[in-house]
């Protein structure tokens, strides 16, 4: 097995796998500040006709290049909510006086 990789280089697409072996879909979204390195999870698509679900960091147990394996096993993932909010990942800025001014004129 390769070695284990941070969170930060985790991707969409990335494989997830149940700490059965079981095949548990592939990353949609990491969940996290990664300038303060706080990881917080990943949202899992399952397939093309079931909705993502969230994982908290806590859940999982190891990321290697291309995979994520949690310490969930099918079961326990299915039983895992749609509707459990994820915290907010978005970067946070209180001062956004450098950004253009969408009404200004060109220059």
């Amino acid at each position: 097995m390769a070695d284990p990789v941070s969170w930060k280089v985790v991707e969409s697409g990335w494989d997830v796998v149940g700490a059965d072996g079981s095949e548990l879909g592939s990353v949609h979204e990491v969940v996290g500040d990664a300038n303060a390195d706080i990881f917080n999870g990943l949202h899992v698509s399952p397939g093309v006709l079931r909705h993502s679900r969230y994982v908290p960091s806590e859940r999982v147990a190891a990321i290697y290049e291309g995979r994520v394996e949690l310490d969930l096993d099918e079961d326990a993932f299915d039983r895992l909510s749609q509707a459990d909010p994820a915290p907010p990942s978005a970067e946070v800025r209180a001062d956004t006086t450098d950004l253009p001014d969408a009404d200004a004129p060109a220059r």
